[in-house]
């Protein structure tokens, strides 16, 4: 056979192949603008990728010994759906520890990665046309798997001026009959955003009159706040959402293990039942090594969590000084995870050096790549524009050149 260009294009499958509910969804753009900058890296450019979520401390030596460790005692093999039993007994005492709240190890469940907790949950309990309630800006994923559910996303914006935080009153606005879930993320991707005990009660006396609505906490960031702030999970402030709300939490974040695939939560019994139903018939469990990882990491030393505080507070009051030293920049400082979310709406109108327009937050992130080679994670992907979101998890070094590339970015526009 002789190969020719139009023979090494790869074939379109048949037309109605794919299946209807993917046309619902789209690629994760986080996940799409990582793999762009390291393409393009692979290719020569010289670029600054700042669109990961993920930490750039290794994994603690102590659980990378648990895992060695465990490999030589031949822990190799399938587990159980919702996960091994030291695991899932060190996931219950964990929330009780942190969070005053009392969960059984048969309350719990492993998943391979905070993800599948959400796939999970919304996939086992969505019929169509249940309406749930996501938070802009949101975590890229939530209103896709609603979709991929069946579910119909329903968009709250948290204003700029609120601190990107959900008011009673607009979550009050947003329930009807057919809401079956807010998700509720904090501290905040992409924003950093944390909610005080008082600010919590509030929007818990709200869903209190609407017993129809179940609640995805999603404490993925938990540890990683600042300044002395205390974080609270919200049925730890109202006990009576207990039996209607998923906590759900992970190690890839505080613990730096964002690899090894391991997200977990707590909640009723009987909906944990529903969601190894659908995990037993999907991904089965969560690796068998990475699990006993987590169990050192949950049950074994905590010391490295205040020094990764310190040096992701270090950073995040970096970059915050030096964006709002950029032109049209506004860049609200954050009390948590490891994001900021400035506002380029001064910026919107402006003209790029390549002559176009920057009539969106897409075309501020595409000019800025092109122009400058940082590459960020447009608004619009979250929900909420004009601003875009810069990861901190990097070296000061990175983040200095990156903030003075986006300073002259928009020093030049026009």
């Amino acid at each position: 056979m002789v190969l020719t260009e139009e023979s090494l294009v790869a074939p379109a499958l048949p037309k109605g192949f794919l299946a209807d509910s993917l046309g619902r969804i789209q690629p994760s753009p986080t996940i799409a603008v990582t793999q762009k900058a390291r393409d393009l890296k692979a290719a020569g450019r010289d670029v600054i990728g700042l669109g990961a979520g993920e930490p750039d401390f290794d994994t603690p030596d102590n659980i990378k010994d648990a895992a060695i460790a465990a490999i030589k005692r031949g822990e190799t093999k399938y587990t159980a759906v919702e996960g091994i039993p030291e695991l899932r007994k060190a996931i219950a005492a964990k929330f009780k520890r942190e969070n005053n709240l009392d969960y059984t190890p048969a309350q719990t469940f492993v998943s391979p990665g905070g993800k599948m907790i959400i796939y999970n949950a919304l996939l086992a309990t969505l019929n169509a046309g249940d309406e749930v309630i996501c938070i802009a800006p949101y975590w890229v994923s939530y209103p896709d798997i609603v979709l991929l559910g069946g579910g119909k996303p329903v968009v709250i914006d948290a204003k700029i001026e609120d601190g990107f935080r959900l008011t009673p009153a607009a979550l009050e606005a947003a329930i009807t009959p057919k809401t079956k879930w807010i998700i509720f993320n904090q501290p905040s991707n992409p924003t950093g955003a944390c909610y005080t005990k008082e600010q919590l009660q509030a929007l818990a006396d709200v869903l209190l009159k609407h017993p129809q609505v179940w609640i995805l906490a999603d404490d993925m960031y938990e540890h990683l706040v600042y300044g002395g702030f205390k974080f609270y999970s919200i049925a730890e402030v109202e006990p009576k959402l207990y039996d209607r709300t998923l906590t759900m939490n992970g190690v890839s974040k505080a613990y730096a293990m964002t690899g090894w695939r391991i997200g977990y939560a707590a909640g009723p019994e009987a909906l944990i039942k529903a969601m190894s139903k659908l995990q037993s018939q999907s991904v089965s469990s969560a690796s068998s090594v990475s699990q006993w990882a987590a169990v050192e990491a949950l049950n074994g030393t905590q010391d490295f969590i205040p020094k990764f505080q310190k040096v992701f507070e270090e950073r995040r009051d970096l970059v915050v000084s030096m964006l709002n030293q950029a032109h049209g920049i506004e860049c609200p400082k954050p009390e948590g995870a490891f994001y900021v979310y400035p506002s380029v709406r001064k910026l919107i109108g402006k003209t790029a050096p390549s002559g176009k327009t920057i009539e969106t937050d897409e075309d501020f992130a595409g000019e800025l790549l092109e122009a400058e080679g940082v590459a960020v994670v447009h608004g619009a992907a979250f929900g909420l524009s004009p601003f875009f979101r810069i990861s901190y998890a990097t070296s000061n070094e990175v983040l200095e050149d990156a903030c003075k590339r986006i300073q002259r970015f928009c020093g030049n526009l026009r």
